[in-house]
C-alpha cells in the first residue's frame, strides 16, 4: 500500500500597504510614472524610482499629500514604501531647509592645511602627514564648501540634496585615509 502526501504553503499577503507624506505649503511636488519633483524656496530636485514596483498618488487640495502603495508586497517590498517616504522627505527638507555637514581636520603632528577657492567647488588639502603630495577634491553638483569663521580647522559643506553633500564629506575622508601606519596614532 502506497500513500502519496501532498502540503501546500500558502502564503498570505497584505492587500495593500501604504504610506502617506504631508507636503509643506511652500513646497510643490509632481509625480509622473514614479519620477518625483520637488520645487522649494532653496531650489528644485529630482529623484527616480523607476526600480520600485510601487504606486504614488497626490491628493488633496489645501493639505497636498502623497500616498505611496504596495499590491500584495512581501517583507522586502513593504520595507521598501519606508524607504521610498524617507527619499521624498529627504527632498522636501532639501528644498526648504537645506542640509550641512562640518567636518574637522585632527593631526598630532604634521599640521595640515587646506585652500579653499572664492566659488567652494573644491578643496587642496597640503601636508597631509607631512606628505608634499596636494590632494584635490571636487565638489559634486550643488554642493558648496566653506571655511568656518569660529572654529578652527574645520570645513562646513551646504547643499540641497543630502546624498550629494554627504557623498562629497565621504570623497573628502577617502583622499585623506592612512595607510600602512597604526591609524590610533597617525
Amino acid at each position: 500500500m502506497l500513500m502519496i502526501c501532498v502540503a501546500t504553503i500558502v502564503l498570505i499577503l497584505p492587500l495593500q500597504y501604504h504610506a502617506i507624506i504631508s507636503i509643506p505649503r511652500n513646497v510643490q511636488i509632481w509625480v509622473k510614472s514614479r519620477l518625483v519633483r520637488v520645487r522649494g524656496p532653496r531650489g528644485e530636485l529630482t529623484k527616480n524610482f523607476k526600480h520600485a514596483n510601487c504606486q504614488m498618488e497626490l491628493f488633496g487640495k489645501k493639505n497636498k499629500k502623497l500616498k505611496v502603495t504596495v499590491w500584495f508586497g512581501r517583507k522586502k517590498q513593504v520595507a521598501l514604501v519606508r524607504t521610498i517616504c524617507s527619499h521624498i522627505t529627504n527632498l522636501i527638507n532639501g528644498v526648504t531647509k537645506g542640509f550641512e555637514y562640518k567636518m574637522r581636520f585632527v593631526y598630532a603632528h604634521f599640521p595640515v592645511n587646506c585652500n579653499i577657492p572664492a566659488d567652494g567647488s573644491s578643496i587642496e588639502i597640503h601636508n597631509f602627514l607631512g606628505e608634499k603630495v596636494v590632494r584635490r577634491v571636487r565638489m559634486l553638483e550643488g554642493v558648496k564648501i566653506t571655511r568656518s569663521a569660529d572654529v578652527k580647522d574645520e570645513i562646513i559643506l551646504t547643499g540641497n540634496d543630502i546624498e550629494l553633500v554627504s557623498q562629497s564629506c565621504a570623497n573628502i575622508h577617502a583622499s585623506t585615509l592612512v595607510k600602512n601606519k597604526d591609524i590610533r596614532k597617525f
